[in-house]
């Protein structure tokens, strides 16, 4: 198990995970259609996707946090 002070960092490696894994993969389709290698290609279009977002997401996720804030109703 992983300490608690790493929560957000493993939050932010999983979703950003699940969010490149599956919009590599639309894209991959959108762009190129189904082919023989499209399971390769798209490996490999995930793997740079996740690269990019796993510190997007880092970057990101404080001002998305802050902007949904203002945008909702304090009780």
């Amino acid at each position: 198990m992983f300490s608690v002070k790493l929560q957000p960092l493993i939050f932010a490696f999983i979703m950003s995970g699940f969010m490149a894994f599956l919009m590599s993969g639309i894209l991959t389709l959108l762009n190129l259609g189904w082919f023989t290698g499209f399971m390769q290609t798209w490996l490999k279009a995930y793997l740079v996707a996740h690269a990019c977002a796993f510190p997007l997401v880092l970057i990101f996720a404080p001002i998305s946090r802050r902007l949904a804030a203002m945008l909702v109703r304090q009780p």
